[in-house]
């Protein structure tokens, strides 16, 4: 009798076993805790956020705190209760998003961001050379911020990986915006932009080859358009042709070759990029007015001062306007156009940069390990290490690694 009741006892103990435990749900418990802030965007029609819900809960999980200022990614179509379920602090008063250790953010800070920022912040956004402030380069170095830029980031295969995934977005977009105003329904000319049967396709003419070239020219072509790519270098041409993987017309700019390709086309799309934040303006106002009426023109660089003669900077809101019968437009931010999938890009980049910054003890040992993310500091613990901002602003800039070392 004594055993049997035992063995009862001994069965129920072993379904105690194979339940789940409590325990295994527990968040881990890191050394080197990392304390993020990701402020709303303030900037006009910038509606990306750096990090999904779902990346919050990975840092969560890694033992890591983040605050999120309310409706901070509204805009991407992420509500507050998506990421407070997986973890963040939902914050109302602004400044406490700003006593974070580390703020990450899309557009550049604010004088008043920088205002609310503490010394020895550590800041992750964009740079936006072209329109980069020196009073607002002088706060960040006043603060001691340890500053790094979007655009110079690099992953392993030394590509600029923010750079390159939001150059991807734009240059398929940039198509599916020249279909709308192709259509009848935006005022174009009524056209698809591949043909049919018997109807011949639209023409299409790229400006660049680079990444928004590429990709423009690899969703137009899988639309079934004429497609026309121009560039400076034949490097560059060969490398867009290799990467799409059919023959595409390609030319370097000659102007009579490319003034003939434009004033003949439905479509030209601007994507000619420099490293110094000004893109060459190639294409004349005589040019625009031989163009065939209600043709398009995309200025994908609007943001470095465009690719066209007759350009001028519009917004989400208000986005084309009509010059000499041709539609031009000139949105700098056409990554806000599809904000979520923008975000989803950002985001995949920047959860394994933050994970890294707890795991390898700090800012300081991940940009010693990772010449990448070295790549992006333009200020580091106060001084200035970006030798073009230096030069511009005349501000004395330093050597970032000899900085480094000095530090360790």
């Amino acid at each position: 009798m004594s055993s049997g009741l035992y063995s009862g006892f001994s069965d129920v103990a072993k379904q105690a076993m194979m339940q789940p435990q409590e325990s295994m749900l527990e968040t881990k418990s890191k050394k080197n805790k990392l304390y993020i802030g990701i402020p709303r965007e303030i900037s006009f029609q910038e509606n990306r956020i750096t990090l999904t819900p779902l990346s919050v809960a990975l840092l969560v999980n890694n033992g890591h705190d983040v605050l999120l200022e309310t409706n901070a990614g509204k805009a991407a179509n992420f509500l507050d209760n998506h990421y407070s379920e997986q973890g963040a602090q939902i914050v109302y008063d602004i400044k406490k998003v700003y006593e974070a250790d580390i703020i990450i953010k899309v557009a550049p800070p604010t004088m008043a961001e920088i205002e609310m920022m503490k010394p020895g912040q550590i800041l992750i956004s964009t740079l936006q050379i072209s329109t980069l402030k020196a009073d607002c380069l002088q706060a960040l170095i006043n603060k001691k911020i340890t500053a790094l830029s979007f655009e110079h980031l690099r992953d392993e295969g030394n590509v600029l990986s923010v750079v390159r995934a939001m150059s991807e977005i734009v240059g398929a977009t940039s198509i599916s915006i020249a279909a709308e105003y192709l259509s009848n329904v935006f005022g174009g000319k009524g056209l698809m932009l591949g043909g049919i049967t018997g109807v011949p396709p639209t023409e299409i003419v790229i400006l660049g080859a680079g990444t928004v070239g590429e990709y423009a020219a690899r969703t137009a072509i899988s639309l079934g358009a004429e497609v026309k790519v121009f560039d400076p270098s034949i490097y560059k041409l060969r490398r867009l042709q290799n990467n799409i993987g059919s023959r595409v017309f390609t030319s370097v700019i000659q102007p009579i070759v490319l003034e003939k390709a434009i004033t003949t086309c439905d479509v030209v799309i601007g994507a000619m990029r420099t490293e110094d934040g000004y893109s060459p303006c190639i294409v004349s106002e005589e040019t625009v007015s031989r163009m065939k009426p209600n043709s398009v023109i995309i200025d994908v660089s609007i943001d470095q001062g465009g690719c066209f003669e007759t350009s001028e900077v519009t917004n989400h809101t208000h986005p084309v306007f009509t010059k000499y019968e041709v539609i031009h437009y000139c949105v700098p931010n056409i990554a806000s156009r599809v904000a979520r999938t923008a975000t989803y890009a950002l985001t995949n980049i920047f959860t394994p940069i933050l994970l890294d910054i707890g795991e390898k003890g700090g800012i300081n040992n991940l940009i010693w390990q990772k010449t990448g993310v070295r790549n992006a500091v333009y200020i580091y613990h106060g001084q200035l290490t970006n030798k073009y901002l230096g030069e511009r602003f005349n501000i004395p800039c330093k050597d970032l690694d000899l900085l480094i070392v000095a530090n360790r």
